[in-house]
């Protein structure tokens, strides 16, 4: 086995119990009815198309949310349109692990004690957006 491979497998292992949520909240909706999409190492789930998740996605304050390997987003179309935003997300669990779990919120409580709003003054969504970015002008 390479050494690339065993870095990925120790990524995958370190970001396992954050992907273990995921796993467990997709699987609930899976039951429900949503769809699931494999990339690369990332599993995507998308709610169902029902009347029922309907309002769920009109007031849902966000389109896509990532634990460890796993995305759970509104549609696949949102998913394919967030995809490079949430990869980010992935690569921030691969190198925190379940102390992403904390270092996230923790982030948005600090921007909003600076005065700042929780999402857009998280230093993780900073980062996310900075590499959407970036993402978005080389294509």
């Amino acid at each position: 086995m390479t050494t690339l491979r065993l870095l990925a497998l120790a990524k995958i292992a370190w970001a396992l119990p954050c992907s273990l949520v995921g796993a467990t909240l997709g699987a609930l909706l899976c039951l429900l009815g949503a769809s699931v999409r494999r990339e690369g190492r990332v599993i995507e789930i998308a709610l169902p198309d029902h009347a029922v998740f309907a309002l769920l996605r009109r007031v849902t304050p966000f389109s896509a949310i990532t634990f460890g390997h796993v995305v759970l987003g509104i549609s696949h179309d949102a998913l394919v349109g967030l995809r490079s935003h949430e990869l980010v997300h992935v690569r921030q669990y691969e190198r925190l692990g379940v102390l992403f779990l904390l270092a996230y919120p923790a982030s948005s409580i600090l921007a909003w004690f600076r005065g700042e709003c929780p999402y857009l003054g998280n230093r993780y969504e900073i980062e996310a957006y900075a590499q959407d970015s970036t993402s978005n002008n080389a294509a």
